[in-house]
């Protein structure tokens, strides 16, 4: 077996010729793990190839498919809670800063989801009783000018909308959040692990697996059409510590004993 890989460094825009490309190849099964703007990508290229996704959104309520029970076509996947449990992470954010009465949320203004997340954190806020100021980042030469605005004030806190833009440029981000002295919470792990505050989102070790688990099933010879879109319900809370330390606070008793992981 050839695995042939295709990278768009994070510009969506990139996408759409990437898939006809591989479409021209002439390959077997397009493997989709970039999450929703990868998974559209490859459904818009109108091929007959089989299609293997793996999401933090709802596929069904994206278009991705028809069904998780029975995704039709030549398409299935994998899906996460990771989209789903952005206003989560405004809550870990909250209870970290308790007296924080405005906490910014950066979001992705090119990816799929954002609108739909941006609609839960208000509603969140909401109810928190806090104040949202919503930035905009799909560069990321914008990454420092947003810690640098959060970094004045006092104290204030930024949350990352679930987004594969930003999680693959977790350690650029830590770098950041520390040098600019700011509490952030993002969807994965590598945040945290890169020297970040904490993360909140789905399992993705266990997604990766399971897309490659279907993507052989296909190539085995099992149709797409039989193999319904399976959910990762498994979310982690990743805490580090020692960057709360440096930040000058520190986390309750409750996250910590609720942490999945402590980093110290």
């Amino acid at each position: 077996m050839t695995i042939d890989y295709q990278w768009a460094n994070g510009q969506y825009a990139r996408l759409p010729g990437l898939a006809a490309e591989l479409v021209s190849r002439n390959v077997d099964i397009i493997v989709a793990p970039g999450g929703a703007p990868v998974a559209l990508a490859a459904k818009a290229a109108g091929t007959g190839k089989t299609i293997v996704f793996e999401m933090g959104g709802d596929p069904v309520q994206l278009g991705v498919v028809d069904s998780l029970s029975r995704p039709g076509g030549n398409i299935t996947g994998v899906s996460s809670l990771s989209v789903d449990v952005s206003p989560k992470r405004l809550e870990l954010m909250h209870e970290f800063l308790p007296t924080a009465s405005k906490v910014a949320v950066v979001a992705n203004p090119t990816s799929p989801t954002a609108n739909s997340q941006l609609r839960k954190l208000r509603s969140a806020a909401e109810t928190l009783g806090i104040d949202l100021q919503i930035l905009s980042a799909s560069k990321e030469d914008e990454f420092e000018s947003i810690f640098s605005s959060i970094a004045g004030q006092s104290p204030g806190g930024l949350v990352f909308t679930s987004d594969p833009y930003f999680a693959f440029r977790s350690r650029r981000l830590a770098d950041l959040a520390m040098r600019f002295r700011v509490p952030a919470i993002t969807q994965t792990r590598d945040f945290p692990m890169a020297g970040g505050l904490m993360s909140y989102g789905g399992d993705f070790v266990q997604s990766h697996r399971r897309s490659g688990i279907y993507a052989g099933r296909v190539l085995m010879g099992e149709k797409p059409s039989d193999l319904p879109v399976q959910l990762v319900t498994k979310l982690e809370l990743i805490i580090n510590l020692k960057a709360a330390k440096l930040l000058g606070y520190e986390f309750s008793p409750s996250v910590v004993s609720g942490a999945d992981e402590v980093i110290e």
